[in-house]
């Protein structure tokens, strides 16, 4: 026990002072900060971004694969010589990093090829349409050319849409999917081939590890919800379950980049999409009925449930993405905003005494953010898996008698 809390308490000091080094306004950045925003910086972090960046130490390039009305453009993340917020310092083919996501210089008069050192970012608010946006802008020879955000498919609602470019390249966010992705299946590989080997043995190692987890989502959530015919669907809760927990357990390391997969809009739409997909092309007579022509209640209330019944189809794949997303950001956020009170005791470097003080509080809350984002990440597992059961077991459930008249 003693050894777990000294490794806690490592792990929140490791995650403190990374964040602290990461972020330290005095590092030769002044004018371009400012006062320190602990809402931004939270917000900056948890954001996924083009280079996967180890405490402020490391910075690993990822590929860049970018379409524009120029044709393809393919090349390393590298080239923008990413610093300080994963701002690059280069812009290469009229592209630029500012933390860390690409942008596209949309002004004529900027150099559209080869190698171009750039001077810094400006970030202002303009009204358009009756609302302010935000827009960036990168300065090139004491010149500022407005950039274009990647493209995005959201219709406008999340202020995005078309642009001069589209952006398939990979991200912090798909490089962790894919090196959980390779881990779990190591793990299980692993189980499996000792459970061939050793069948007559009781289960150690990494089967005393996968076992009581499998056993449980099969008797409490798969079983229960779903009936006699949970075998067909238990590889799909399975793979719900640890994929989310194996996300959410990674996000939790302190010092390899803030990842925040789960937390992701985008992320979390594709599962609740699949399950939504999934459920709907199970669903039997019965279910289908239920939902357009519901038995036993008069005409025009039957027509009013449908409408319901409709919406409820769209709103619980919604919900599903909402709450993943909503509750892991939302614990990122806490503990990045928690860090942030050496800063704002410390009058952003001024006071070493307010800093002392901010540490001295920010270290327990921390602490105690950390305890609660561990169970969080399993809760949250959990709750995805057992709502996807729920809905998978109601769209194959069988017309009791009694109802069928």
């Amino acid at each position: 026990m003693r050894n777990r809390i000294l490794l806690l308490v490592l792990l929140s000091f490791t995650f403190v002072f990374s964040v602290s080094a990461h972020e330290d306004p005095t590092a030769g950045h002044e004018a371009e900060h400012g006062k320190f925003d602990p809402g931004a910086t939270a917000i900056h972090h948890i954001s996924d971004a083009n280079v996967f960046s180890i405490l402020d130490a490391v910075r690993i390039p990822l590929p860049m694969i970018l379409k524009s009305d120029q044709g393809w453009d393919i090349f390393s993340s590298g080239k923008f010589a990413p610093g300080h917020h994963e701002d690059g310092a280069n812009a290469y083919n009229g592209y630029v990093m500012h933390h860390g996501s690409v942008y596209r210089v949309s002004e004529a008069g900027f150099p559209m090829e080869g190698l171009i050192p750039v001077n810094g970012f400006v970030h202002k608010e303009e009204l358009v349409n009756n609302k302010n946006r935000d827009f960036y802008f990168v300065k090139y020879q004491d010149k500022e050319y407005r950039l274009d955000a990647r493209t995005t498919l959201d219709g406008g609602i999340l202020g995005g849409g078309f642009t001069s470019f589209m952006d398939f390249s990979m991200t912090k966010n798909v490089v962790s999917m894919i090196l959980v992705s390779l881990f779990l299946f190591w793990l299980f590989r692993k189980a499996a081939q000792r459970y061939r080997t050793n069948p007559d043995k009781a289960p150690r190692g990494i089967q005393g590890l996968l076992e009581p987890l499998i056993l449980f989502i099969r008797d409490e959530v798969a079983i229960p919800f779903i009936g006699d015919r949970y075998m067909k669907y238990f590889p799909l809760l399975l793979s719900i379950f640890f994929f989310i927990l194996g996300l959410n357990l990674w996000g939790q390391v302190p010092f390899l980049g803030s990842v925040n997969v789960t937390g992701s809009l985008t992320v979390t739409m594709v599962l609740a999409i699949l399950v939504f997909i999934i459920v709907n092309i199970n669903g039997n007579k019965h279910y289908w009925g239920h939902i357009f022509w519901m038995p036993g209640v008069p005409v025009p209330i039957r027509i009013l449930l449908a409408c319901v019944e409709v919406m409820a189809l769209f709103i619980k794949p919604l919900t599903l993405m909402l709450r993943l997303a909503g509750n892991i950001s939302a614990g990122h956020i806490a503990i990045l905003s928690f860090v942030g009170l050496i800063f704002i005791f410390g009058k952003s470097g001024e006071s070493l005494a307010g800093s002392l003080v901010g540490t001295a509080v920010s270290v327990p809350l921390t602490m105690f953010m950390m305890v609660i984002e561990l169970i969080v990440a399993f809760v949250q597992a959990f709750v995805f898996t057992i709502l996807t059961a729920s809905y998978i077991g109601a769209a194959i459930e069988e017309a009791h008698p009694e109802a069928a008249h």
